[in-house]
């Protein structure tokens, strides 16, 4: 599965994953062209992990690597080099600030792109 893959899992579960990936293999669908999932409140959602984990110090709504962790998924430099390379980033791939904030609005794009509604704040 992929990185943009698991996180939809993370936050919507398994069945709505699912959407996100060609069946069999590991191939995911391209993030510019997801399938649509159920409309679903995204930041209620995140919200609801963080709170049920105790991770309410997490600063998900603002940086890629606390979403990750909040959502239990390997936040290192290579998973989120592999994560700009689905999403189509064209900048350094070494991590900076600029990347990382690229990243956490593709993400929070993608998911509206797929059916989250995901408040303008976060995108």
């Amino acid at each position: 599965m992929s990185i943009f893959g698991s996180i939809v899992s993370s936050i919507f579960g398994t069945a709505k994953a699912a959407t996100s990936a060609v069946t069999g293999g590991n191939t995911a669908v391209s993030p510019s062209n997801p399938k649509p999932m159920t409309e679903a409140e995204v930041e209620a959602m995140i919200q609801k992990i963080a709170d049920t984990t105790g991770r309410k110090d997490y600063n998900w709504k603002q940086s890629i690597v606390d979403l990750m962790k909040l959502l239990n998924l390997d936040s290192s430099l290579s998973a989120r080099k592999q994560l700009a390379q689905e999403l189509g980033y064209t900048g350094a791939l070494d991590g900076s600030a600029e990347m990382n904030v690229w990243l956490h609005k593709q993400v929070m794009i993608k998911l509206a792109e797929s059916g989250g509604v995901v408040p303008d704040s976060l995108k």
